[in-house]
């Protein structure tokens, strides 16, 4: 991806669980809430002297809890930290984003959960 999008000047991946329920007929759940992992340093696209840089590239939550830089959340505070819930991801999309719907997002993972249950 040439330009992620970002939050905070860090890249960030949403964790969405679904449930197959049954396949005849197909039944998918999925969760309401989820996780948001970041990096634990600011994106600067991909160059010659950065591309091993974990930290930067990264989301996966068993490497960035070894950056020195990793911010654990509190319980009560999911708008903050490395890793957020899917709900304050969203709220901050809703707030900084001009005609973003969190219920469209919603619509489009669910149908990629779907699609994926029908792949597989």
């Amino acid at each position: 991806m040439a330009k992620p999008y970002l939050i905070d000047n860090l890249k960030f991946d949403l964790r969405v669980y679904a449930l197959i329920f049954g396949t005849s007929p197909l039944r998918v759940f999925v969760y309401r809430e989820g996780l948001a992992r970041f990096a634990t340093e600011e994106y600067v696209g991909p160059q010659k002297g950065n591309l091993d840089n974990h930290f930067m590239h990264l989301t996966n939550y068993a490497i960035q809890k070894k950056s020195d830089d990793f911010v654990q959340n509190e319980a009560e505070d999911d708008d903050s930290g490395h890793k957020r819930s899917l709900t304050s991801i969203l709220e901050y999309l809703t707030e900084h984003e001009q005609g973003f719907c969190s219920e469209d997002l919603m619509e489009k993972i669910n149908d990629i959960a779907v699609k994926a249950a029908i792949s597989a």
